[in-house]
């Protein structure tokens, strides 16, 4: 298992000053598999010794395998456990900030009311002002109803809060969009397409998340005919933005014709049908599909897929995309030499690039590298300065362009927290906009300041 997918804590512990207590200790922790990163000396006296150390499992119960392992240790005593990445949730994430410090009268007078009122008359004269006199212009909606959050599942909209939290927090670090989460306590399409048409007008974009398929389809189709503002499923177009500019990427290193290549889709959910989709429209080549779901397969056909199935697959394609959320599904002896794999499931792939590698494969990714964050923050940013209504898919394939365009040579994919890598697909996709009729303001390039 690779690191990154194993859990992290950081325990405190004293050991007695005795030569030996701290050696057996570390040997204790591997003795029951676990692995230790970081040390660090917090303090010595003459009878003891108190660290901090970092410790890596598999899974909780192997966690507590290892700090009954610790506890049972002679001279040591196990202070503290800590986890650090529910410390950095602690009270969310994000928080409203007033853009203007409110310290005095006059300044009060202006923000609210009585000023306030003669913006709110211009507002009521010509509904377009609210594009520059009020926050819409850079709000977006990140609506989840919590059914496909990552690959956990539905576990609900509101256990699904911490990714949304994320998203926002990247939309406004990167590119300076302010993104607002809102958890919708129904799986209902029809209440899902009323509430959200009903709150649109309090924003300039809708991103919808992890929401299942099939149910994601419908819903996104709808809003964008109801709404004149981009709609669009990130799990979905994200996904299949910056696996097309990945397999770019790949394609070029290996000096292989994406176009010529046989492809692969194992899922066809949410991403893997928008991922065939994406790669039957810049290759026009049928996609390979394959799903345990009837429907889903009927529907990869309609798309002009191709109906198959795991086996032959990873038999007969040279590029193979796996979005099925199914931890180790391919198996090592499945591997073809040469061949190009996403095991895309998070936080768990189908396959674990390196065992992939070690295999055969001459190029292997997982959801880690082909991550929605290099693409959806950048997509709406160009959408929104150009105040348009809608995502085009050239829009889309421009954006993953310029993705695979902002890596460097001894790259796989682009440093996600590079601004001027999302200010180049804001850049790509506005002008995208501009090219196809469909921005309605003067546009200025954005730049992160």
């Amino acid at each position: 298992m690779s690191w990154e997918n194993k859990l992290l804590r950081i325990v405190r512990v004293a050991n007695a000053h005795e030569i030996g207590t701290f050696v057996r200790l570390l040997s204790a922790i591997s003795a029951v598999g676990g692995n230790v990163g970081d040390i660090a000396l917090l303090n010595e006296s003459t009878n003891q010794v108190v660290r901090e150390i970092t410790i890596f499992a598999d899974d909780d119960k192997q966690l507590e395998i290892i700090l009954d392992a610790i506890r049972k240790n002679r001279g040591t005593k196990l202070l503290d456990v800590r986890d650090e990445v529910l410390a950095l949730h602690l009270k969310g994430k994000i928080a409203v900030r007033s853009r203007y410090p409110i310290d005095s009268i006059a300044t009060l007078q202006k923000v609210y009311t009585p000023g306030v009122a003669e913006v709110c008359m211009k507002i009521a004269q010509d509904p377009a002002l609210a594009h520059t006199y009020t926050s819409t212009c850079h709000l977006v909606a990140i609506v989840t109803d919590g059914t496909a959050v990552l690959g956990l599942g539905d576990i609900g909209p509101l256990a699904g809060m911490p990714v949304m939290e994320g998203k926002a927090m990247l939309m406004e670090t990167l590119v300076g969009l302010s993104g607002v989460p809102i958890l919708l306590n129904t799986k209902d399409p029809d209440e899902i397409i009323k509430v959200v048409a009903a709150i649109a007008p309090t924003f300039a974009a809708i991103q919808l998340e992890d929401i299942s398929a099939p149910r994601c389809f419908r819903i996104e189709e709808e809003l964008q005919k109801q709404l004149d503002i981009p709609v669009m499923h990130d799990d979905q177009h994200g996904t299949a933005v910056v696996a097309t500019a990945v397999l770019t990427v790949a394609c070029r290193k290996l000096k292989i014709q994406l176009d010529k290549a046989v492809i692969g889709q194992i899922g066809l959910g949410a991403a893997g049908n928008a991922i065939a989709k994406i790669l039957m429209r810049i290759t026009g080549n049928p996609v390979w599909g394959a799903d345990l779901s009837e429907d889903a397969l009927l529907r990869h056909e309609a798309n002009g897929g191709k109906r198959a199935d795991l086996k032959s697959i990873m038999a007969n394609c040279d590029v193979v995309v796996s979005t099925t959320g199914v931890q180790g599904l391919i198996k090592p002896g499945m591997v073809r030499k040469g061949q190009v794999i996403l095991a895309l499931s998070n936080p768990r792939p189908e396959i674990e690039p390196e065992v992939a590698l070690n295999h055969g494969a001459a190029f292997a990714a997982d959801g880690k590298l082909v991550n929605n964050v290099l693409g959806f923050p950048g997509i709406f940013r160009g959408a929104v300065d150009t105040w348009s209504p809608r995502i085009s898919d050239e829009m889309l394939l421009a954006a993953s362009e310029a993705i695979a365009n902002h890596t460097a040579s001894d790259e796989l994919a682009p440093n996600p927290l590079d601004r001027t890598l999302h200010q180049a697909v804001a850049h790509a996709v506005a002008l995208k906009a501009i090219e196809q009729g469909l921005a309605r303001a003067e546009y200025v390039p954005y730049i992160h300041e």
